[in-house]
């Protein structure tokens, strides 16, 4: 069952950029989807102009499509029972949150280019600024947050300098 953008719950008031923006689906046991989910996140993410907001940018949306894959596929994989997703915009960053009804806690594996598969995690704590999983009653929640404007690691931002203020004729 999916709820449509229109009957969700009512946002914070105003239309500024720091009001936070909420969408959730539910799907029952065995109807979850991994295509699904993503249409429900670019519906979601092309309403955002439709507020006031500006617009999600496509870098973002792209990292956010393949958090949700992930995270949606886990679920429908190794978690019997229903399964859903809230999305929270705000502005410090979209919030993907994907709950199953498997206590089993997700595992970051090692890098291993031989095999098929299990690098899901690996590639969501990638694009992530913040990944928490939280227990719940029956199950857990995985939320990945990804922020709007990126923040550069002390490192990056030096090496960004350097290159700014390097002579281009050396």
């Amino acid at each position: 069952m999916v709820i449509p953008l229109m009957k969700q719950a009512a946002d914070e008031p105003g239309t500024d950029e720091q009001a936070t923006l909420r969408y959730g689906t539910v799907w029952a046991d065995g109807a979850a989807c991994a295509v699904e989910a993503r249409r429900a996140l670019q519906a979601f993410l092309a309403y955002v102009p439709c507020t006031g907001r500006t617009p999600v940018p496509a870098p973002l949306a792209i990292d956010a499509e393949l958090v949700v894959s992930e995270l949606v596929t886990n679920a429908i994989r190794h978690a019997p029972g229903p399964c859903g997703m809230i999305l929270r915009l705000s502005g410090e960053g979209l919030a993907i949150t994907v709950w199953d009804t498997s206590a089993e806690q997700p595992v970051v594996r090692k890098r291993d280019g031989q095999r098929f598969g299990g690098h899901g995690m690996h590639v969501v704590h990638a694009v992530s600024a913040e990944v928490a999983v939280a227990p719940l009653v029956t199950g857990k929640q995985i939320t990945a947050c990804l922020r709007t404007a990126p923040d550069l690691a002390p490192e990056a931002e030096a090496e960004a300098d350097a290159l700014t203020d390097a002579d281009p004729a050396a």
